[in-house]
């Protein structure tokens, strides 16, 4: 198969954790611990080619990718050896994608901006990776508008609106390029893990009461979210989960608080009460830790050779079948099955 083109928005810990993996999984290619699916329309992980990225942090703007995912304030560690990868990091608008509360922790690069549109074509990027910042929605409507002026698909990870927004999907749509959003599922994350639980609570029998989920966190992205993506994450969360069941019952689910020393930790508390035969009562109390960064990896591999395999096909717009299975806010939401079964038919239409 032909290599994926592929250019990434922010050079953080989900974009480290991209980078070491697509080079752990060519190295190993009989191994596939770790991902949701090895082969995706027959696309394997190391056909992807990370070619180009773009940030405002001076100690990764001008350095090589394979140097600059391992900058601070990346937390994520060293899980593979990277080659030198021949990718330039290159200087993006600062725009909004820097908060007050992040401020500290980034030190932006003195140069001026390149010509983003430009630059995507001069590397033939075929696949836009949005992985900016929660709250940085400026800067993510911006990007989405060069990869459409550059003639590229994009995968929007954020929580800003772009593929779920009609305006936006009706551009790819008439740009005749593919899109998949919005805001990213983790593959073990907390929001997958909760909406899993009730579900298989609610086909037990039990009748859920109450329950909430509580996300404490290290790392920028969690800063971020903290300061200007904590209402919204949590609406978003609070939909996604409640969408498992077929009744409303009182549910929060969200970002709460941010803890430096857990660099790219993060810690999750969940809490369902219910009942169920005979209106016995149940209480379950968990908690889940995972890395924040390696979390997005398996889902992004996925989304990536997906919306290659709809430029492939010459499919244009918000893809349906990608957003429902792998983010939170998709343009329209199915259940778990349902979208595991609709993004297992996509792959596998000839």
């Amino acid at each position: 198969m032909p290599e994926i083109r592929v250019a990434v928005i922010g050079v953080g810990n989900c974009c480290s954790a991209l980078v070491q993996g697509i080079e752990f999984y060519k190295e190993n290619r009989n191994e596939s611990l770790g991902l949701m699916h090895w082969d995706v329309g027959g696309y394997l992980p190391s056909d992807l080619r990370i070619v180009v990225a773009f940030d405002v942090d001076g100690r990764k703007v001008g350095k090589d990718l394979s140097e600059a995912i391992f900058a601070e304030p990346n937390t994520v560690p060293h899980l593979v050896e990277v080659p030198r990868l021949g990718a330039p990091v290159l200087r993006g608008p600062t725009l909004d994608g820097v908060g007050e509360y992040a401020k500290d922790l980034i030190k932006l690069d003195e140069g001026e901006p390149v010509d983003v549109s430009r630059e995507l074509r001069r590397y033939g990027v075929e696949v836009v990776v949005n992985l900016l910042p929660s709250g940085a929605d400026e800067a993510s409507r911006w990007y989405a508008e060069q990869a459409l002026e550059a003639g590229c698909a994009f995968v929007n990870a954020t929580p800003t609106p772009i593929v779920s927004d009609r305006k936006f999907g009706d551009l790819f749509r008439t740009a005749s390029l593919p899109a998949a959003g919005d805001d990213l599922m983790d593959q073990i994350g907390a929001t997958i893990l909760h909406m899993g639980l009730l579900r298989f609570l609610d086909e037990r029998g039990v009748r859920i009461d109450e329950s909430y989920q509580l996300d404490v966190g290290g790392g920028t992205e969690s800063l971020s979210t903290l300061e200007r993506g904590r209402d919204v994450k949590r609406r978003i969360k609070t939909e996604a989960v409640g969408s498992a069941v077929p009744y409303r019952f009182p549910l929060v689910a969200g970002s709460t608080d941010y803890v430096d020393f857990l660099g790219n930790q993060r810690d999750s508390l969940f809490w369902i009460k219910g009942r169920y035969f005979c209106g016995a009562p149940v209480t379950i109390d968990i908690r889940l830790e995972t890395m924040d960064g390696p979390n997005a990896g398996a889902v992004l591999l996925d989304v990536i050779r997906a919306i290659k395999l709809a430029m492939d096909r010459g499919l244009s717009g918000p893809l349906i079948p990608v957003s429902a299975y792998a983010f939170k806010r998709p343009p329209k939401r199915l259940s778990l099955e349902e979208a595991r079964r609709g993004f297992e038919e996509f792959i596998a239409e000839g």
